[in-house]
């Protein structure tokens, strides 16, 4: 069905039901309780998921199927939200025709930096490629300031063209929309205790990443996939076969670059407003973290390492010592002061210390990241399963 195996038709299955239901999975706690603290079912941070989710995908096509690290998807990323912004901004706030620039300039600037930093391979691709970003960053941030809008950055005014759209009334603001669906609506539903909350913009920016993910899949599975992973396994060896393998890179790489600026377009669509810190290393330090987390060179782990990190940015981030104190408030006084004194340095600014644990973590025990853990547990109640049924198969003496 749609093309697929039946494993992977039941992995897009998969994805579909936790996209649409995450506004009940991420809460799993009711309102007021001390446990609501890690409840992340907000239309800001699912957002984040699916937007981020799409950039690590991106990244993967590359990353994880050529085995060409890059160390400049942030540029791709700012270049698709400044791209959004100005289509925004000229010519109507629909969010479709914005995605679509993005998606086209993003595209065209990879295939710029690709066919320079492709002229080498190893750590000197991945230094090429941080140039860049950081060259796009310097641009964005000072010498193309009537562009960019310099270290304040870009946003929607009232008095911006919008060609198709028209005059604004008094008091109202120019907000993104799909066909005058406001991103930013939501609806509420109280069950109980619980507080759900199911929010236009996301959904939409989740209907996007299925289909950047169908389309992951459906690259992974093609002939074009097979010869990005010839490139990985051993680049020498296909060169002697005759093939040159640098067209299928730099595809691979414009084709990364372009689900970038989706992320990047689909950010302003939510926002509405562009900074150059988009576009600062860090950023593309992050989705390679992500990337790897989940698992390079799979198809859902890239969405799992993205999940895993803006959760602990949201959510661990936030929990502070007063926290601490309603939680372990039932200890006596000097044990609870020893256990906040213990785990605090773990959380609230801290939270990057736990990110690089786990992440240690996991490169030293399981390479394949969050994908082979849990391939790891499949297989032991697979082998648990299997030895009952062996056991009640066996006639008794």
């Amino acid at each position: 069905m749609l093309g697929l195996t039946k494993k992977d038709y039941n992995l897009l299955l998969i994805v579909a039901c936790l996209t649409m239901l995450a506004p009940f999975i991420l809460n799993p706690f009711p309102e007021g309780s001390g446990l609501a603290q890690f409840n992340a079912g907000y239309p800001d941070l699912m957002q984040r998921f699916v937007i981020f989710g799409i950039f690590a995908i991106g990244f993967n096509i590359l990353f994880g199927l050529t085995g060409y690290l890059s160390f400049g998807h942030a540029a791709f990323l700012g270049v698709g939200s400044y791209a959004a912004i100005w289509m925004m901004k000229l010519l109507t706030t629909n969010v479709i025709p914005a995605m679509i620039l993005a998606v086209a300039i993003a595209g065209a600037f990879a295939l710029l930096v690709g066919y320079v930093s492709l002229r080498r391979s190893g750590i000197y691709f991945s230094i090429l490629t941080l140039a860049f970003a950081q060259m796009s960053y310097a641009l964005a941030y000072s010498v193309l300031t009537p562009i960019t809008g310099g270290e304040t950055g870009l946003q929607l005014k009232l008095d911006d063209a919008r060609i198709l759209d028209g005059a604004l009334g008094a008091g109202e603001q120019a907000r993104a929309n799909l066909f005058g669906l406001n991103m930013s609506s939501s609806y509420e539903l109280s069950v109980g205790s619980w507080l759900f909350t199911f929010n236009t913009g996301y959904y939409i920016a989740a209907v996007i990443m299925l289909l950047a993910f169908y389309l992951a899949i459906r690259i992974f599975r093609s002939p074009f996939g097979l010869m990005l992973r010839a490139v990985k396994s051993n680049q020498q060896r296909l060169n002697y076969t005759g093939l040159n393998p640098r067209p299928y890179t730099l595809a691979a790489f414009v084709i990364s670059g372009m689900y970038a600026g989706l992320a990047g377009g689909l950010m302003v669509a939510m926002d509405t407003q562009v900074g150059p810190e988009r576009m600062f290393w860090t950023a593309s330090g992050e989705v390679v973290l992500m990337t790897i987390l989940g698992g390079a060179g799979t198809l859902i782990g890239p969405v799992l390492g993205a999940g895993l990190i803006k959760y602990m940015e949201n959510i661990l981030s936030k929990i502070n010592s007063d926290i601490l104190h309603t939680w372990f408030a039932f200890l006596p006084d000097g044990l609870e002061d020893f256990i906040i004194t213990l785990i605090y340095p773990f959380i609230g600014k801290g939270w990057h210390l736990t990110l690089g644990i786990i992440f240690m973590l996991v490169v030293i025990f399981l390479p394949g990241g969050l994908v082979e853990g849990g391939q790891r547990i499949a297989k032991l109640f697979k082998r648990k399963d299997d030895a009952e049924d062996t056991a009640a198969s066996t006639p008794a003496e």
